[in-house]
């Protein structure tokens, strides 16, 4: 029987890089987030929320007072909590036209959500010329047409292995199915994070097109069910399954790329293989609330995110992999296999969450994680 491991309390536990992109430090309310109008503010100033912890820190340190030195706009940073909390504060916050935040950092789920009650600012595409650098997929819209989100930052989630119990890296996402590693794998506990139906739409039946009704998400349920026999964690637990993972304990699973690379360059018996399928590129969003009042100094800041040359110091200074295209940038082959990959990646369905979240769940846990 699998064992189904929980984080307690806020989020993950983990230390190291993943803290970065998903905000486990920041906890309990937050500074602006009543109920009143934003107070009037001294011109020139932005309020961007980031996910909070050593994240935010990053981003204190080596982004904002660059951006301020070019271009004169002081930032004002606020760690958001984590999950859609902070969906929820900036939803309730516009109902009384008060910004939190006026640039902010969001998951794609909620970026969905927001998009759907249309909390988000209609962006000026001609105001965003470096948002031509980004690959396509960054790039999110309202019906439309109009800019409704720009990409952020990436990460991947890849196939992670111990070195010593597989001396050889596997080449697929297949080998999460193989009869040989029956009770030898870790994998994440839910369907909305775990991506594991479209890492099995991808690897078993061409794509994740199939996703598109009930009818191919139950087939990819049931291709997927095929393996739990071979799980032994499912985890939420970032941390507990890092140190399996280095143990040997639990010698394979889906992991973060960069926290695995950086485990191996402490002599961690650990590695990151980018299947052929392509490893899962997951991501967050810039969005600006509809309520916020500074909107051209919102442009001037996303428009600046967008350059290669700050996707290229997130990669080196946060371990985030670029947005923008990589022959934009000046990573070197090194730099770039630390955080990115070549392969084509597997783009999240982030819909199926959206429109299909509760039957999604449900099935789930008759099938698969339950």
């Amino acid at each position: 029987m699998a064992k189904l491991m929980g984080s307690s309390g806020h989020g993950l536990l983990t230390s190291g890089r993943r803290q970065l992109m998903l905000g486990a430090a920041a906890l309990g309310a937050l500074a602006g987030t009543g109920l009143r109008p934003s107070p009037a503010r001294a011109a020139g100033t932005l309020k961007v929320g980031t996910y909070g912890g050593y994240f935010k820190e990053s981003f204190d340190e080596h982004i904002y007072p660059d951006f301020t030195a070019e271009t004169g706009i002081e930032v004002e940073s606020v760690a958001e909590p984590t999950g859609e909390a902070w969906l929820v504060q900036l939803q309730t916050a516009a109902r009384a036209g008060a910004a939190p935040a006026d640039v902010s950092m969001m998951a794609q789920v909620a970026r969905l959500k927001g998009e759907n009650s249309e909390l988000w600012a209609k962006l000026d595409e001609s105001k965003l010329p470096n948002a031509q650098n980004l690959h396509e997929h960054f790039i999110h819209r309202y019906p439309d047409g109009s800019i409704s989100g720009i990409g952020a930052v990436s990460w991947y989630v890849t196939l992670a292995t111990n070195t010593e119990e597989f001396p050889e890296a596997p080449t697929s996402w297949k080998a999460l199915w193989d009869e040989d590693n029956a009770g030898l794998l870790g994998l994440m506990a839910l369907a909305q994070n775990s991506f594991l139906l479209e890492i099995t739409a991808k690897t078993w039946f061409g794509g994740t097109d199939m996703l598109a009704d009930e009818a191919g998400v139950q087939k990819a349920l049931d291709k997927l069910k095929e393996l739990v026999p071979n799980v032994q964690l499912w985890w939420r637990d970032e941390g507990q399954f890092q140190q399996a993972l280095e143990s040997g304990e639990i010698p394979m699973g889906e992991y973060y790329h960069d926290v695995t690379g950086l485990a191996a360059s402490q002599s961690k018996p650990v590695r990151s293989t980018f299947p052929e399928e392509g490893g899962v590129l997951d991501s967050g969003s810039w969005c600006v609330v509809k309520t916020s009042t500074a909107l051209d100094e919102a442009h001037v800041f996303i428009d600046y995110m967008c350059r290669p040359d700050i996707q290229a110091k997130l990669a080196r200074k946060v371990g985030t992999a670029p947005t923008v295209r990589r022959d934009t940038t000046d990573l070197t082959a090194e730099e770039f296999a630390a955080v990115g990959s070549d392969i084509p990646p597997i783009i999240p369905r982030y819909d199926l969450y959206v429109e299909r979240d509760e039957w999604i769940s449900q099935k789930w846990n008759e099938l698969i994680a339950g």
